[in-house]
C-alpha cells in the first residue's frame, strides 16, 4: 500500500471518528479510537513510538513520542486544540525529518467538520487537504 493509499485510509478513520463522537474529547480518546479503528482495518499500528534524537553521534532518549506510526511509513499526530499553530506543524515535520519518514498526518480534531482539522506534512513542506 503507497503513501497516497495509506493517508486516504487513515482520513477515513478519522472522519469517522469524529462523526461519532464530535468535537471536545481530549485528545487520547481520539488516539485511541483512530488507533483501534486502524487496527480493525488489519493495519500495522504502533502506539507512543519512542523517537530518539542522533545528535554528533550520541543516541538521545528524551521522551518523544509519535503518537501513531501506521504501517511504519506514515506519522499520525493527532491534537485536539482550538486552534493548529506552527508549532504543532514544526512538532511533526521534526519527526518527519528524524525518523526519515516521508509522510505526515496532524490530525486535529476540536473542529466542528474534521475536513478542516486534516493536515497534511510531505518531507518537509506542508499541503494541508
Amino acid at each position: 500500500m503507497n503513501h497516497n493509499e495509506l493517508s486516504y485510509k487513515i482520513i477515513g478513520a478519522a472522519i469517522k471518528i469524529h462523526r461519532a463522537l464530535g468535537p471536545g474529547l481530549l485528545e487520547k480518546a481520539y488516539q485511541e479510537c483512530l488507533y483501534y479503528e486502524l487496527s480493525e482495518m488489519h493495519l500495522h499500528v504502533q502506539k507512543e513510538k519512542p523517537m530518539p534524537l542522533n545528535y554528533n553521534h550520541v543516541h538521545l532518549d528524551l521522551g518523544y513520542r509519535l503518537d501513531l506510526l501506521v504501517n511504519d511509513i506514515v506519522v499520525v499526530e493527532t491534537k485536539s486544540v482550538q486552534e493548529i499553530h506552527p508549532v504543532h506543524k514544526a512538532q511533526l515535520l521534526t519527526y518527519l525529518k528524524l525518523g526519515d519518514f516521508q509522510l505526515g498526518l496532524l490530525l486535529n480534531f476540536n473542529v466542528e467538520v474534521m475536513k478542516h482539522g486534516i493536515h497534511r506534512l510531505i518531507n518537509g513542506s506542508i499541503s494541508d487537504d
